[in-house]
């Protein structure tokens, strides 16, 4: 799991079942710390301002390398071979693994009109999907074409969640475990982390 916010930015390992954190890492306070990827046995990370991506030991959480990036870090993913990284606008950019040189840039479509504030990303199934930010949909983008295949409207839980904790902010969260089959999704300061299933 990966926190936000300069100068209180983690990287944990999380029991799922309670919520309770196995293994913490704070980043330095000069960073944000945005989406995070686990390929094989390594961690890599995003800061959100700082222009740079970090990469970690799976097993220990100790520092191997650190990249530049030249856009924001918003989300990551990956397809298996290649990292894909959002900026929050409506481009993905796909990077190759243990250099994070740049490959290719790929604009996201909906209807033939750019969809920005592309977000949180997650590779399901052949498709990366998407939190849009400043809305409740999450975007099922078809990574051939980059045009939105399909996208789910998760207003309820987002009403949900801010009934009960006020302070609960945008969904900002989604996770899939290839083992089971179960996606998960969650939001900025949101106490609770939801398992979805999509139609």
């Amino acid at each position: 799991e990966g926190t936000g916010e300069k100068g209180e930015s983690k990287l944990m390992k999380t029991d799922l079942k309670t919520g309770k954190a196995l293994r913490t890492m704070n980043l330095d306070k000069e960073y944000f710390g945005e989406g995070i990827l686990i390929m094989n046995d390594t961690v890599y990370q995003l800061t959100y301002q700082e222009h740079k991506v970090f990469m970690y030991s799976l097993k220990d959480f100790k520092k191997i390398n650190e990249f530049p990036l030249a856009t924001e870090g918003w989300g990551m993913t990956t397809n298996g071979k290649e990292i894909i990284v959002s900026d929050g606008s409506s481009s993905l950019f796909y990077y190759q693994p243990g250099t994070f040189s740049l490959l290719r840039k790929q604009e996201v479509t909906e209807a033939g009109s750019l969809r920005n504030n592309i977000n949180e990303l997650e590779y399901i199934d052949g498709y990366i999907y998407a939190n849009q930010y400043l809305s409740n949909y999450i975007l099922k983008i078809d990574p051939n074409t980059g045009k939105v295949a399909a996208k789910a409207d998760l207003s309820d839980i987002d009403k949900k969640i801010k009934a009960a904790y006020p302070k609960a902010d945008v969904l900002n969260g989604i996770a899939y475990d290839a083992a089971t089959g179960k996606t998960y999704v969650t939001g900025k300061n949101w106490p609770e982390l939801y398992q979805i299933k999509f139609n």
